[in-house]
């Protein structure tokens, strides 16, 4: 007796860590656990689940692949970025929906510092609009977004003097068919002096362009042109000399098997997990309510996050949703 009640007293209960010790905690969860799972335990975890230390950071990039409706990306964005209450430090979405969802991620994008969003559906005008809110910004990632191209690249570098990686790949078969252009390349190289990192696989730029963008940016270390067919560096002595500094340079010929991870989706066998997968959907399943500790912090987001998760009907589900596993090689799905 005496033994178990030593042991006993060296334990210790959830309830008297403090919250930020939870929440430090639930932040390595995976996005599901933190959503469907860590609420329904009791109101004090449901309502440390909701507070900002859980969502400085928020990756639903390979959700959104799961589900083919925009209105859903954007409703997931909304119910997530008020949880981080300007705390929010990396985001990752594939696909943003339209320029009304890029300004309300800029509207809480004033601690981001890595922002990856490929495959997205935003123009020029929006980033111009916003990219002041983008100030601290390190790493961006505007791979496939085919709707933006120099003035919204050269309003990131304006506004993002932090921004020392930038990833902007794009699918080769979209390029097939275009002109050389080095607009890109020369809104990088003006406005991006201080750049570190930079991927520009299957872009449309030049010789010259590649040139400028080495002229400019000094400080510049790896540099992906990987598929960039307008490209020809053998025998340059700029290139040669930047090399000698260590400058490292993939391409343009390809001599790997590229990694085209944003695919369009594909459709296999009928994931198990249909309530996972299901949220995003127009409606809910009431089984799916958060616990009521939850359901008062979603209340404070004006209820938009109660319409996400509670008016799910039956009949409204998507059937046969299956699971997407994305491959080096675009004709290839696998189950």
């Amino acid at each position: 007796m005496c033994g178990g009640g030593r042991e006993a007293e060296e334990l210790r209960s959830w309830e008297e860590l403090v919250p930020d010790v939870i929440g430090l905690i639930f932040s390595k969860l995976s996005l599901r656990d933190l959503l469907m799972v860590v609420p329904k335990v009791c109101r004090s975890w449901a309502e440390v689940a909701a507070a900002p230390y859980c969502w400085q950071k928020i990756d639903i990039e390979e959700w959104c692949m799961m589900h083919s409706k925009l209105d859903q990306v954007d409703r997931m964005l909304r119910l997530l970025l008020p949880w981080s209450s300007g705390s929010l430090r990396q985001l990752s979405v594939y696909a943003v929906p339209d320029d009304d969802s890029f300004a309300f991620i800029a509207d809480h994008a004033s601690s981001l510092e890595s922002l990856r969003i490929p495959k997205s559906h935003l123009s020029d005008a929006v980033v111009a609009q916003v990219a002041a809110k983008f100030q601290k910004l390190k790493f961006l990632d505007v791979s496939y977004c085919e709707s933006i191209g120099a003035e919204a690249l050269e309003s990131f570098g304006r506004h993002c003097k932090s921004l020392v990686s930038v990833k902007r790949t794009m699918h080769p078969m979209r390029v097939l068919s275009k002109s050389p252009q080095d607009d890109e390349a020369l809104a990088i190289a003006r406005t991006m002096p201080q750049i570190k990192h930079l991927e520009m696989p299957y872009g449309l730029l030049t010789t010259a362009g590649v040139r400028e963008i080495l002229s400019a940016c000094l400080e510049l270390e790896f540099l992906d042109l990987r598929g960039c067919w307008y490209v020809r560096l053998q025998g340059e002595e700029w290139l040669a000399q930047r090399q000698k500094q260590g400058l490292k340079v993939l391409g343009p010929e390809v001599v790997d098997q590229f990694d085209l991870h944003y695919q369009e989706p594909c459709n296999d066998e009928e994931d198990d997990d249909d309530e996972w997968n299901s949220i995003g959907d127009e409606e809910f399943d009431s089984d799916w309510h958060l616990h009521d500790g939850a359901d008062e912090m979603l209340d404070s987001n004006d209820g938009s996050a109660d319409d996400v998760w509670d008016d799910y009907e039956e009949d409204q589900r998507l059937d046969g949703l299956g699971m997407r596993i994305y491959v080096p090689d675009p004709n290839h799905c696998v189950g």
